[in-house]
């Protein structure tokens, strides 16, 4: 023993695995042995792409989702339902319109039995902290996102928990009311006015994360798991501008754009044979047109490091990584440690014009988008050249959810059409040739 204390942590979450029951197919698993500790005075955020679990996480910390296996002890105690002392800020405001900001802000105390005195004087304090002081009597349609927000934020801390969570708090709001929001937050933590002992915040902003946490969790997709664990070293307040700063930044780019080394082979699996169900992600073509003349000018040239091109276009992580892994995929660029460059196909894209696009498009999907490729295959080997969309949803829900199967499925009838390799009758959910003007069959 060397003399020294160290608290028990206030949340511990150990083999925690969720995952939900499918007819007929494997069960889908969201987490996966997930490992945390939460000690008092940190905050901590979980980082990662949509689909990775971490609001599945939250929820589960949070006692409102029992896990499938694992535990997750709170105080030492094991979770069996919402926990005394932990809140919970929601990323939509989720207030009641028919109730002014002093009554929104009290309901959690009406619910613990709080005498009325005491909650007008409490809530009052809250409101204050948050600077929505004058706006008591005020209902939620009066006030802006980011007053809204506070609000939600008011509520939350009004009943004075150890443990505040945040899923995506800043993410409904504009640019400018989110960091007015945020550097708010930071004050207010770092002078320890907040009521709480800890933060526990999901995110998919990989600046805020480096700009408010001391821990920063990484999840992996497909199931989730914690992938990377990072500590924040700077002190408050944080300047983005600070080389240390931008590096951490781009670290985390390349942890999440990095993927396993596949052994090299010299036969190539073609579309038809490797299977359907490989998820799509849902990005429109006018968007991917977009980021490739964005890559081919000045000043990428082709290639970008991701944190300088999402700060040139204005787009946050969640938005840009979906669009170069979709761009990946299609073999159109590559997606790699924080870079992002076109191939060969995607420079050639670039300097076409529309018709020469959407062949270089349908070639893509062909040979690299599997889903696509079957459906072109079935219309080609039918006699009427069509087909239901109902069976190949059928064959996607054998090995992922509903809604992915369906996000999968609009997506290979948005980029098959924008290609002209089938048209596609909302009304009838079928697939066809008909109107198009290549109906050769696939090669």
């Amino acid at each position: 023993m060397d003399g020294t204390f160290s608290p028990a942590p206030l949340m511990q979450v150990t083999g925690c695995r969720q995952a939900y029951h499918k007819d007929s197919a494997a069960d889908l698993v969201v987490l996966d042995d997930v490992n945390l500790t939460l000690k008092v005075g940190e905050m901590v955020g979980l980082l990662g792409r949509s689909g990775s679990g971490k609001s599945t996480l939250l929820r589960i910390v949070a006692g409102l989702l029992k896990p499938t296996a694992g535990e997750v002890k709170w105080r030492g105690q094991q979770i069996d339902g919402p926990a005394d002392g932990i809140a919970m800020v929601f990323q939509s405001f989720a207030l009641f319109p028919w109730l002014t900001v002093r009554e929104n802000v009290e309901l959690g105390l009406e619910a613990l039995g709080i005498a009325k005195d005491e909650r007008e004087k409490r809530a009052e304090d809250a409101i204050d902290l948050i600077g929505l002081g004058g706006y008591e009597s005020a209902y939620p349609k009066e006030l802006s996102g980011g007053m809204r927000q506070r609000v939600g934020l008011a509520r939350a801390l009004v009943v004075h928990p150890d443990l505040l969570l945040m899923d995506e708090p800043f993410s409904a709001l504009d640019v400018l009311t989110a960091e007015t929001l945020r550097t708010d937050l930071i004050d207010l933590w770092s002078e320890q006015k907040l009521p709480i002992k800890s933060i526990m915040m999901v995110t998919h902003n990989i600046e805020e994360a480096v700009l408010m946490c001391d821990r920063i969790l990484v999840f992996s997709s497909n199931p989730g798991r914690v992938a990377h664990e990072l500590v924040v070293p700077f002190p408050h307040p944080r300047n983005r501008l600070d080389p240390a700063f931008r590096e951490l930044v781009d670290n985390i780019y390349a942890v999440m754009t990095r993927r396993p080394q596949k052994p090299a082979t010299s036969v190539q699996t073609p579309a038809a044979e490797a299977g359907v169900a490989t998820p799509l992600v849902s990005v429109s073509t006018n968007l991917l047109a977009g980021l490739i003349e964005a890559l081919a000018v000045p000043p990428y040239d082709g290639r970008a490091d991701l944190p300088a091109l999402a700060a040139g276009l204005q787009l946050e992580a969640d938005e840009l990584l979906p669009m170069g892994e979709a761009l990946q995929q299609l073999r159109l660029a590559d997606l790699a440690d924080g870079d992002l460059a076109l191939t060969d196909s995607g420079k050639k894209f670039a300097l076409a014009d529309t018709d020469g696009r959407k062949t270089i498009f349908a070639a893509a999907l062909r040979n690299h988008v599997p889903l696509v490729a079957a459906i072109r295959r079935t219309l080609d080997e039918r006699w009427n050249h069509r087909a239901s969309s109902v069976r190949f949803l059928d064959e996607l829900e054998d090995h992922m959810s509903p809604d992915y199967a369906e996000e999968t499925l609009r997506t290979a009838i948005m980029w098959g059409r924008y290609a002209e390799l089938y048209a596609y009758d909302e009304e009838a959910a079928q697939f066809s040739l008909e109107d198009i003007e290549d109906a050769k069959p696939a090669e």
